[in-house]
C-alpha cells in the first residue's frame, strides 16, 4: 500500500527484455535505505517488488499483465521515474490510500501555467473516467493529486511548484502517457451493488441517503 506521495526520483539503469516480460534496473539513492530483497516499491506508480539490490540501484521484474495495463513498456534507459516505499504503518499518511495497481493509461492533452501553479488535462478511457470525481483523488504516475474539473473524457489537475519539481511530471509534455489509478472506494462500492441486495440493508437508495452516491 502506498500513499502517492512521491519519495524521489530515480532513472532507469538499464532494461533486459524477455518474450512478454522485462527486468529494470533502477537507480536511486533515498528509497534504499532499509530497503530488502522482497519489498514494494511503487515505479510510476507500478507496485513491483525488489528482485536484488546493487550499490545505489534494484531491480525489478515486470510481467506480461504489467506492461499491458501500464506505461511501463515505454521505458528506456535514461527515463525518469517516480519512486516510492511502501507505507509504514507508523508514517504520515499524506495522500490516499494508492496500491499500486494500475487501472489503465492516459494521456496528457494540455498544460497550462497558472501563476505558481500548473494545470494538466489528461484524457482517459470512459472505463476509467466513470470512477473520476471533482474533488475527487486520482494517482497519475504514482502521484496523489486531487481532481479540479472533470468531463466525459478528460480531467484536470493543478500541480503546484513542489510537486511538479520532485517528480516526472516537469518533464511530461502533451502526448505522453501516464498510468493512473483510480480511488479504490467507488470501484469497491459499484462491485458491491452490483449483487443481489435483497437480503442487505445497504441499497442505491440507503447509499444515496446518506451522501456516498
Amino acid at each position: 500500500m502506498f500513499t502517492g506521495i512521491i519519495e524521489e526520483t530515480g532513472s532507469v539503469e538499464g532494461i533486459r527484455k524477455g518474450a512478454h516480460s522485462s527486468v529494470l534496473t533502477i537507480r536511486a539513492r533515498e528509497i534504499l535505505s532499509g530497503t530488502r530483497q522482497g519489498d514494494s516499491i511503487a515505479v510510476n506508480g507500478v507496485c513491483l517488488t525488489v528482485t536484488s539490490l546493487g550499490s545505489g540501484s534494484f531491480t525489478a521484474d515486470v510481467m506480461h499483465e504489467t506492461l499491458n495495463r501500464s506505461s511501463l513498456g515505454q521505458l528506456n534507459a535514461g527515463s525518469l521515474v517516480n519512486l516510492e516505499r511502501a507505507m509504514a504503518a507508523d508514517g504520515r499518511f499524506g495522500g490516499h490510500i494508492v496500491s499500486g495497481h494500475i487501472d489503465g493509461t492516459g494521456t496528457i492533452a494540455n498544460i497550462q501555467k497558472d501563476d505558481n501553479a500548473v494545470w494538466y488535462t489528461v484524457c482517459a478511457p470512459e472505463k476509467l473516467m466513470r470512477y473520476i470525481i471533482e474533488k475527487g483523488s486520482i494517482a497519475i504516475d504514482g502521484i496523489s493529486l486531487t481532481v479540479a474539473s472533470v468531463t466525459k473524457t478528460s480531467f484536470r489537475v493543478s500541480v503546484i511548484p513542489h510537486t511538479a519539481s520532485h517528480t516526472t511530471l516537469s518533464g511530461r509534455k502533451p502526448g505522453d502517457i501516464v498510468n493512473l489509478e483510480n480511488d479504490c472506494i467507488g470501484k469497491y462500492v459499484e462491485r458491491l451493488l452490483a449483487f443481489d441486495q435483497s437480503d442487505s440493508r445497504i441499497s442505491r437508495e440507503f447509499l444515496g441517503k446518506y451522501g456516498f452516491l
